[in-house]
């Protein structure tokens, strides 16, 4: 089956440079994601007797920067609650992975399990509350995760939470184990957020996953806190 995919990230902001999450020993408490900024400035109304060619002053243009920001910042929190609540969307139930920080098992820190459920990573960097791999920048890691049930795949989202910006390929699985690659390439993401991997709607029925890292593309920890499959029964 040949498959088109379309993938971008749900965020309204500038292009930011992505730098790489560095883990804090002893401290899973992160510094706050600085919300992305609105693509288009709001416009400023011109001053009542203001001549011809006069720019705006400094206290307007601070005024109209926090209004885009905070506008911003609203949308961007729309959007991730439309995700979490998407009635198609599900959020994986067990996960494993090519390796683990601290070979955490079960629900400890950074293990593969704390990549299942919904999304609970409040800020971008390194927290234990995402699964992450044994060593940053090492190649090749993945991350494998089941659903609660089949459906008919029509789109994965990836929440990426630090070292966003990894992600090299999407697959989902057949009940007979057959893997199915939806997406392969560059991912963009950038801070916390979504890759979002859209593709036809599979003949075939999935509750079965596949993400995959090239952790040396993008310095540092490469984190992911969640992992939605969405699609329908019929």
């Amino acid at each position: 089956m040949k498959i088109h995919s379309e993938l971008f990230c749900c965020a309204f902001a500038f292009a930011l440079l992505v730098v790489g999450c560095k883990k804090e020993t002893g401290n899973q408490e992160t510094s706050n994601a600085t919300k992305p900024a609105a693509q288009s400035p709001a416009a400023t109304a011109p001053a009542a007797n203001a001549s011809a060619g006069t720019s705006a002053s400094p206290d307007a243009n601070a005024l109209s920067a926090e209004t885009t920001a905070k506008l911003a910042g609203a949308a961007w929190a729309s959007k991730q609650d439309e995700i979490k609540n998407d009635p198609k969307g599900q959020w994986a139930i067990q996960a494993t992975a090519s390796s683990t920080y601290n070979d955490a098992q079960g629900t400890a820190p950074w293990s593969a399990n704390q990549a299942t459920g919904a999304p609970n990573v409040q800020k971008y960097g390194d927290d234990g509350n995402a699964w992450t791999s044994k060593t940053p920048d090492s190649g090749i890691e993945w991350l494998d995760l089941k659903y609660p049930k089949l459906v008919h795949a029509e789109e994965v989202r990836v929440r990426e939470s630090c070292g966003s910006g990894a992600v090299i390929k999407v697959e989902v699985f057949d009940e007979q184990g057959g893997g199915h690659s939806v997406w392969a390439g560059n991912d963009p993401t950038t801070e916390l957020n979504y890759l979002i991997v859209k593709f036809p709607k599979t003949t075939f029925k999935t509750d079965h996953v596949k993400v995959t890292l090239a952790t040396n593309v993008v310095a540092g920890w490469n984190e992911i806190d969640a992992v939605q499959l969405v699609g329908t029964d019929q």
